[in-house]
């Protein structure tokens, strides 16, 4: 299978990435060359959809990793959100899911 990236600007400074399919070292370097310099312009909010993921592994999460810290870096906002179970048992398993969380709440002025 592969992944199918689509990148749509909702607003001023507002960007969605929906990842259709599947994030594995094969199709992990077009999630990378999509994000990272998304997040890296600054300034942006760019939420992740990930309700129609089949599937992902630990090369997807290490791009999105390196999205959180591109985008403190930068100061733009990843956002991750609308998970399938599957995706979202796996950000849970490996303790993303908090971390997500947190950088939610804390965009969200609840820290």
């Amino acid at each position: 299978m592969n992944l199918r990236i689509v990148h749509e600007e909702v607003g001023s400074n507002k960007y969605i990435i929906k990842l259709i399919g599947e994030v594995d070292a094969y199709t992990a370097p077009d999630l990378r060359e999509e994000l990272i310099p998304l997040v890296e312009k600054g300034g942006d909010l760019i939420t992740m959809d990930l309700s129609e993921t089949e599937y992902m592994d630990s090369t997807g999460l290490g791009i999105i990793i390196a999205g959180l810290k591109a985008a403190k870096k930068s100061g733009s906002t990843l956002v991750v959100g609308k998970m399938t179970p599957r995706v979202e048992r796996l950000f849970k398993i490996t303790g993303l899911l908090d971390v997500l969380n947190n950088n939610n709440e804390a965009k969200e002025g609840k820290c």
